[in-house]
């Protein structure tokens, strides 16, 4: 039986719970699965290499931070033949995020609404997760790791719980992803700002080289924006990102308009909105993005990818790798090779 039957018949199921207690289902059986090995069977996309901030990734198809919060399930996840994969968003300490419930899907638009807000285990638990995984042990591909603040750390210490995750983090990744475009936590899209963002960048970059000189080894930065910014902000980020020399830029997170869902049920709960919903809102921000960048600072973009053609679209935006998430939710592990098999050549 194939896997797109598979999840065909698995999907009703699981939307017939809450969306958090489906996700706090599915990944804990994908775990066991792997651990198995009964995933091994898993028909897995072609090999298309790319190198992208210096790394190599088996094929440009990744998973996007957000579904694995605590890095816990990085096996599991592995083994549906992503060719890189993110895990958090990690804080310094741990946190409960908001309240429940916090997940609406939208399955009209093929979308969700989640105001998680960053729950997590914290970065000590997050990185002994990510050591204990046969992935980071054997080096079997590229592990993103995407890190944020604590929700009461004051915005104008935020530089510090960036700096702490980084130390934390860097021995153990790929990349690391700063998060500063969540809409979960309060004012933590004020770091977009061009003043708030010259000053974490500078003081980030100034960490990496500190952290390089220390393990011997260049762990490449990527920042993730928002796709609620307008051209006049998309290009203070792009200057930012081309002085302080960063190495990549992923485009979009969520979005927090509503037009296009707000007839719907649940579209006005409050949190991002993710999912077809976001496709052309990350589009405009990547194209936006590459007519200033060029190729200086690659893209990795995501938002809305529901498809191969979706998937095909962020490319001739001008990304060089894509994400995904939402749409793996909708359309199962089958997604993963229709994308990868749509960007080959």
């Amino acid at each position: 039986m194939s896997d797109k039957l598979l999840y065909a018949l698995a999907r009703p199921l699981l939307f017939a719970l809450d969306p958090e207690q489906a996700h706090n289902l599915t990944l804990p059986s994908l775990k066991r699965a792997a651990a198995l090995g009964i995933t091994g069977a898993l028909p897995r996309p072609r090999p298309d290499p790319r190198t992208v901030m210096g790394l190599n990734f088996p094929n440009p198809v990744g998973l996007a931070a957000g579904l694995d919060k605590d890095g816990a399930y990085i096996d599991g996840l592995a083994a549906l033949g992503f060719g890189f994969i993110e895990v958090g968003t990690v804080t310094p300490r741990p946190q409960a995020g908001n309240p429940r419930p916090r997940m609406f899907r939208l399955p009209q638009a093929n979308a969700i609404i989640n105001r998680l807000g960053f729950n997590n285990g914290g970065v000590d638990a997050f990185v002994r997760n990510v050591q204990a995984s046969k992935f980071f042990q054997n080096g079997e591909g590229v592990l993103g790791l995407n890190i944020g603040k604590n929700a009461d750390t004051p915005i104008e210490r935020a530089a510090d719980d960036y700096l702490h995750c980084l130390e934390k983090v860097y021995p153990y990744a790929s990349y690391v992803t700063i998060n500063v475009s969540s809409p979960n936590t309060k004012n933590l899209r004020q770091l977009q700002g061009a003043s708030e963002l010259d000053g974490l960048l500078a003081s980030l970059k100034r960490a990496q080289g500190e952290q390089a000189d220390r393990h011997g080894r260049y762990v490449p930065i990527a920042l993730k924006i928002a796709p609620d910014i307008d051209a006049d902000q998309i290009r203070a980020i792009a200057d930012a990102l081309l002085r302080h020399r960063m190495d990549a830029v992923i485009a979009t997170n969520t979005t927090i308009t509503r037009h296009a869902v707000q007839s719907l049920p649940h579209g006005e709960e409050a949190g991002g909105l993710s999912g077809a919903p976001v496709f052309e809102l990350s589009n405009r921000v990547i194209r936006a993005l590459k007519a200033v960048l060029g190729d200086e600072v690659p893209i990795i973009g995501v938002g809305g990818i529901l498809g191969g053609a979706d998937a095909r679209a962020k490319i001739d935006a001008g990304a060089s790798l894509v994400q995904v998430y939402t749409g793996l939710i909708y359309r199962g592990p089958a997604l993963i090779r229709e994308c990868a098999q749509a960007l080959r050549g």
